[in-house]
């Protein structure tokens, strides 16, 4: 008869240690999360306003610092608010993206040796562990019993791809693309000596350069490094042409910040037109660019607006922003939502507006020369080539290579790529010269 009234208190009694245990367990995961997340703030402010690339300063990367300072700040006041399937996809969000960047800082360091902001990304390697881990912790506890558990836990595991997809892949693309790692540059064999050259943009940057100098009075810039694309240099210098090689901003031995899809690097090639315009060397205004993958996208763009500009070879470019991507039809339409998330990921980490689209600059270049070269195995939005030649004018040409990768024609086909690029060039910077192409 007094058994029931001596179990009810046990159970009220045993169930308050257990509260206290899961409450206690709940604030250790938010302080944990806001701890990790404060160390990726301190990278974020390094990365913005203190460890800058050469020739940029905090101001250049307003935008940059206070998004990701804001976005960070946020995540730490929704994450306790969230059960913890939410907690767990936002610590391996956090996670993921501070793995980047402790990929990008090492990946710099080996390669130039470490500066700036690379102290802080070494210290983004246990942060975005931590991070994983605590996702995984979380969503083992957030599994529940029942007959349809494993469809729930497979439809959750759907859902995590599709997120990443759309949202963590667009904005890791955005990272990488404005903080390419810098490569060393050795000196190099051109086929004949070449000086070093400093140029200096219209925006204050310093960029470098090697110039060969011309033997036949026409110059071509290779563009957007110097040790990128040498075999197709000593081509061009074998045939008596002048041959600056120039590492883009941010790239190498350029000051500035690198953005992989471009945007602002024209002005790159206007400071080379410029300088070779001055050159002794380079007669009646001969000059011409080469250039590969988003190289050939920023010489397209520069000859647009800039006259200077004779005669372009462009091999490999594709999609650069939303505006390009949006020509690929069905394809471009269903990847609509991580184009606009990667394009203004892109714009807020390099604080620049995305250009116009190749179509509608293209237009712009004739009566000059264009050459467009693409890859049957290419990448990066190179099926648009046909998109591009239709929209330019004449004189236009283009050539597909069926077997060759992103800017593998001179690889694939040597002797018919050195016959086709070294006629176009004879053709449109030597009017009258013999069309061997």
């Amino acid at each position: 008869m007094h058994a029931p009234a001596l179990e009810l208190p046990r159970v009220g009694w045993s169930s308050q240690p257990l509260l206290a245990r899961r409450a206690a367990s709940v604030r250790m995961d938010v302080l944990l999360f806001s701890a990790v997340a404060a160390i990726v703030a301190v990278h974020a402010a390094v990365d913005s306003f203190i460890g800058t690339e050469p020739g940029t300063g905090p101001e250049n990367h307003l935008l940059r610092g206070s998004m990701s300072l804001a976005l960070i700040g946020l995540a730490v006041a929704v994450y306790p608010r969230l059960a913890k399937g939410g907690r767990a996809a936002l610590a391996a969000v956090l996670g993921t993206l501070a793995l980047e960047g402790a990929a990008l800082a090492i990946a710099d360091a080996r390669a130039a040796g470490a500066r700036g902001e690379d102290w802080t990304g070494f210290v983004l390697v246990p942060v975005g562990l931590l991070l994983c881990a605590l996702a995984v912790v979380l969503l083992w506890r957030s599994r529940k019993p029942g007959r349809f558990r494993y469809l729930r836990r497979g439809a959750i595991a759907l859902m995590t791809v599709i997120v990443a997809y759309v949202l963590v892949v667009p904005v890791a693309m955005g990272i990488l693309a404005t903080h390419r790692p810098r490569a060393a540059v050795e000196p190099a064999d051109l086929g004949r000596p070449y000086e070093e050259v400093t140029l200096r943009t219209s925006d204050g940057l310093n960029l470098a350069a090697w110039y060969v100098r011309s033997r036949n009075g026409a110059a071509l810039i290779s563009y957007p490094t110097r040790h990128g694309k040498l075999p197709q240099a000593r081509m061009l210098v074998r045939h008596g042409y002048g041959v600056f090689l120039l590492d883009a901003r941010g790239y190498d031995g350029s000051d500035g910040d690198p953005n992989l899809f471009g945007w602002s690097d024209a002005k790159d090639i206007d400071a080379a037109v410029a300088w070779l315009q001055r050159r002794p060397d380079v007669e009646g205004g001969r000059i011409g660019g080469i250039g590969f993958s988003v190289g050939g996208e920023m010489l397209l763009q520069a000859a647009a607006s800039n006259t200077g500009l004779r005669a372009v070879v462009s091999e490999g470019a594709g999609a650069r922003s939303i505006r390009e991507e949006l020509l690929r039809g069905p394809q471009g339409w269903l990847a609509l939502p991580e184009a606009v998330l990667q394009t203004a990921a892109v714009a807020v980490m390099s604080g620049t507006a995305p250009p116009p689209s190749l179509t509608d600059l293209l237009p712009q270049i004739a009566p000059r020369s264009t050459f467009l070269i693409y890859a049957g195995r290419g990448a990066g939005g190179e099926e648009l080539q046909p998109h591009y030649f239709e929209a330019l004018r004449q004189p236009k040409t283009i050539w597909m290579i069926p077997e060759a990768g992103h800017t593998g024609g001179l690889s694939a086909r040597p002797n018919e790529y050195e016959r086709r690029v070294v006629g176009f060039f004879e053709r449109t910077l030597f009017p009258g010269g013999e069309d061997t192409s």
